[in-house]
């Protein structure tokens, strides 16, 4: 954001996009309290008609501002105040109306929203080019340690990854711990505000039951069949049912795919979930190849994909938490972690990758579970929620790709170490891939 401001000059709108209840508006307000004089922030989920109406007619930018100004209390000052167009996507005529506000650049203007690309919310406007854009997901690791007031630990496990130094059995499991709570409580803001307040993992599961609600009833405005509701509410039994890809026809009754790729499209803008594709071909530029047929969803959040994975059980029911926080995490819960690090390595900036391919026997597939394009090569990770000692699937790739293969990940829940020529990596480590 800071270099937005900096290198762009007012010359582009900033939009920052990404799931409900993510923390946008709190993170753009602070940014306009801190790098500017004043600022101007229009919720268009809350504005009035009279507020609306302003953007039907952006002729007369003088009148605007003026207006403006009066409404919401607020005196601009040219480029030393922004204006934020709050959950833009309720408001489409502001949004148009970005082309030209960025050109009179008296201002600067960062627009925040949530299912920006929906049909309904674009239908009819034109779509400004004049923007940065940029995601806001979750939480992340080192974020979530930094809110428990922990700035310490993620600097120091990156000094023992980039010297591959392990950390000891002790050292490890309180790692473990720590990693294991932030599963459990997710990147939400709201999620890991209630645990800051009540230490209550009660309380927080109430939280993230409140948004996944809150994202139904989205899914129920752009679609009123519910297939959206139900597409998402599955994601947990699919991962969990080992299938190459997901299984649309196990969800939905008499859909085909090429029947639902509106609404696939639609998930996936919601920013509720992260779409994996599948590789065709497993080199470098795969977007190329990927197969949109072929892919698995993963949560945005891995804390909402456990609190969805067991919606039918009451808190005190809920088995993984107890097997989460008591490191009793067993293999049929290992698509928790797979969650885990889709959702790590979609933070860092990686697009997501996966690729099957059949034994020799035919009677079964091996799995790379994600694909990194790193300095020209390939990078497979298997993730694995317990034992090491096989990785077939990482060998059987070596064999089949060794010229275009870099370095090979076995991502598990023990400490850092090798085998061979296969790196074995905590969880925990997975940023800094």
């Amino acid at each position: 954001m800071l270099e937005w401001k900096k290198e762009r000059d007012g010359a582009t709108a900033l939009l920052i996009k990404g799931a409900r209840r993510v923390g946008k508006s709190t993170l753009v307000e602070e940014f306009a309290k801190r790098e500017y004089e004043s600022y101007l922030m229009i919720d268009f989920t809350e504005a009035s008609s009279e507020v609306r109406s302003l953007f039907d007619d952006v002729s007369d930018l003088d009148a605007l501002f003026f207006r403006l100004q009066f409404l919401y209390g607020v005196n601009l000052k040219v480029r030393k105040s922004v204006i934020v167009f709050d959950e833009v996507q309720a408001c489409p005529m502001a949004r148009q109306a970005i082309r030209k506000l960025v050109k009179d650049r008296r201002y600067d203007y960062i627009e925040t929203g949530s299912l920006l690309s929906i049909r309904r919310n674009i239908k009819d406007i034109r779509i400004p080019s004049e923007e940065t854009r940029l995601v806001l997901y979750p939480m992340d690791y080192e974020e979530f340690r930094w809110a428990l007031g922990d700035e310490v630990t993620v600097p120091l496990l990156r000094q023992a990854f980039d010297s591959w130094h392990p950390l000891g059995d002790a050292v490890h499991r309180g790692q473990m711990r720590n990693f294991r709570l932030y599963m459990l409580i997710g990147g939400m803001p709201q999620a890991v505000e209630s645990y800051l307040n009540t230490n209550n993992l009660g309380a927080v599961d109430a939280v993230k039951r409140e948004i996944l609600e809150l994202y139904e009833e989205d899914f129920r405005k752009i679609d009123p069949t519910g297939n959206m509701g139900r597409m998402f509410k599955s994601v947990p039994g699919q991962l969990n049912s080992n299938a190459s890809r997901y299984q649309i026809s196990g969800v939905l009754e008499k859909k085909r795919q090429e029947d639902m790729q509106e609404l696939l499209q639609d998930m996936e803008d919601s920013q509720t979930v992260l779409m994996s594709y599948h590789a065709n071909d497993p080199n470098v530029g795969m977007p190329l190849h990927q197969d949109k047929g072929r892919y698995k969803m993963f949560l945005c959040d891995t804390g909402l994909f456990i609190t969805l994975a067991f919606w039918d059980a009451a808190y005190t029911e809920n088995v993984i938490y107890e097997k989460l926080l008591g490191d009793k995490l067993s293999a049929d819960l290992g698509y928790v972690f797979e969650n885990a690090v889709a959702q790590m390595l979609k933070a860092s900036g990686n697009e997501l990758f996966y690729y099957t391919w059949p034994t020799d026997t035919g009677k079964h597939n091996y799995e790379i579970d994600f694909l990194l394009s790193r300095q020209g090569k390939i990078c497979p990770l298997e993730v694995k929620s317990s034992g090491y000692r096989t990785h077939a699937s990482l060998d059987a790739f070596h064999k089949k790709f060794s010229s275009r293969e870099g370095a090979r990940y076995l991502v598990y829940s023990k400490d850092l170490r090798k085998d061979q020529d296969v790196c074995l990596l905590p969880v925990y480590m997975v940023p800094f891939l």
